[in-house]
């Protein structure tokens, strides 16, 4: 037939998007006969016939048969004379099938067919990415770095599927390169239009467990169960394991013998520091746990503000805090407690500068320990005009840092 061989001229988009032959069928049929409404204003009287082994589509119009002057809708009925001259033997009242050739549509509306049939493909292709990776959501993915922008990097996988992963899902110390091969957890899957958008995320706390999962055969099993993940991306993480199994120490398994087996989560995490604590449903314990590589003395909650105070010996404060706070912070946020610490005996004591790591600039300390200034009553005991002249500090960075040890020894 004269009709263009529609099926062959659409396979590419077949092999590329990996469009079965029974969906191309489908979208075929539709695209002809969105076409017909727009012709003849409707297409419940048309038959398409698709043959796919001859790359062939053919389409017939059905149509009634009555007398000469009587015909009410051309596009359900035709004149005798008209159908005779189809076939010299019908008679008024028969049923008349008449093939339509691509010709009679018109060219606009062959050109209109492409372009809408290339449209269905594609919103085809868009539907089945985003179910396929709505299902992988929260699951780890890897995808190859294809472009590098200011606020995103863009990434595709091996089937050309493009991902997104924006400056704040990405690690502070992560460098990519161009080629380079990148993993991360799937974090949301969105239709804007009828593209999906991606987001691949290396900061989420989910990358971290799913990480565990991968790297730690217990896990996978199901013999530890990751209770709760935390971090501060780049940072510090804290990791909250358990096993219903009393003969397996869930910490020692997730660490290894001497850190073998966290080593490469802490190498994919850029060096990410990573506390691994056995799972208790004790709040006391956690905290005391949470806390770690500080040694709490005691732990006293309320657990109406969930709110609880925590007493260390001096020189475990600042183990406790840790650098920046971060220590703290997870410890918070692992065990859903807002922690304040205290010093045991602090009044009475004298606490070295270093504990106060949190509070004053570590290059503020650097210098007091530079003429022999290294704990909080040494300070105190000196005027800050003296402090001015053996110092190279400012008046005001010294009494800032009179206020805070002050403070500390009120408390």
């Amino acid at each position: 037939m004269e009709n263009i061989d529609l099926i062959n001229s659409f396979s590419e988009f077949k092999d590329d998007k990996l469009i079965d032959r029974v969906t191309l069928m489908a979208i075929l049929e539709d695209v002809f006969r969105n076409a017909l409404k727009k012709k003849f204003g409707e297409d419940d009287n048309f038959d398409i016939i698709i043959n796919p082994d001859k790359g062939d589509l053919e389409i017939w119009r059905n149509r009634v048969v009555v007398a000469d002057g009587e015909v009410e809708d051309e596009n359900q009925e035709i004149s005798l004379t008209a159908a005779r001259k189809i076939e010299p033997d019908f008679e008024v009242g028969e049923d008349v099938s008449q093939e339509v050739k691509l010709i009679d549509l018109g060219r606009r509306a062959i050109l209109a067919l492409r372009q809408n049939l290339i449209s269905k493909i594609h919103e085809h292709d868009n539907t089945n990415i985003y179910k396929q990776f709505k299902e992988l959501e929260g699951e780890i993915y890897a995808a190859e770095v294809h472009h590098i922008r200011h606020r995103a990097v863009i990434l595709l996988d091996d089937e050309g599927n493009e991902l997104i992963m924006p400056k704040d899902r990405q690690i502070p110390s992560d460098f990519f390169r161009k080629g380079e091969n990148v993993k991360g957890v799937i974090e949301s899957v969105e239709l804007k239009g009828n593209k999906p958008i991606i987001i691949l995320s290396r900061t989420a706390p989910g990358f971290l467990e799913k990480l565990f999962e991968q790297e730690i055969p217990e896990v996978f099993d199901g013999l530890i169960t990751v209770k709760k993940v935390v971090r501060i991306p780049g940072e510090k993480a804290k990791v909250a394991v358990d096993s219903y199994d009393d003969r397996i120490d869930p910490v020692g398994a997730c660490v290894g013998m001497k850190g073998s087996r966290i080593h490469g989560i802490v190498r994919e995490l850029g060096n990410e520091n990573i506390d691994v604590i056995n799972y208790t449903t004790n709040s006391q314990l956690l905290i005391t746990r949470a806390l770690s590589p500080a040694k709490v003395m005691s732990v006293k909650i309320n657990d109406e503000n969930m709110t609880a105070q925590v007493m260390l010996k001096p020189e475990e404060v600042s183990k406790a805090i840790g650098r920046g706070g971060h220590n703290i912070r997870l410890a918070g946020q692992l065990t859903g407690y807002e922690i304040d610490v205290y010093r045991d005996g602090a009044s009475d004591e004298d606490v070295e500068l270093k504990e106060f790591a949190d509070e004053i600039d570590a290059w503020v300390i650097e210098e007091f320990s530079r003429i022999g200034l290294e704990t909080a009553k040494s300070i105190l005991e000196k005027d800050v005009d003296d402090l001015v002249k053996i110092t190279d500090l400012e008046e005001e960075t010294i009494k800032n840092v009179i206020q805070v040890l002050k403070e500390e020894f009120e408390d």
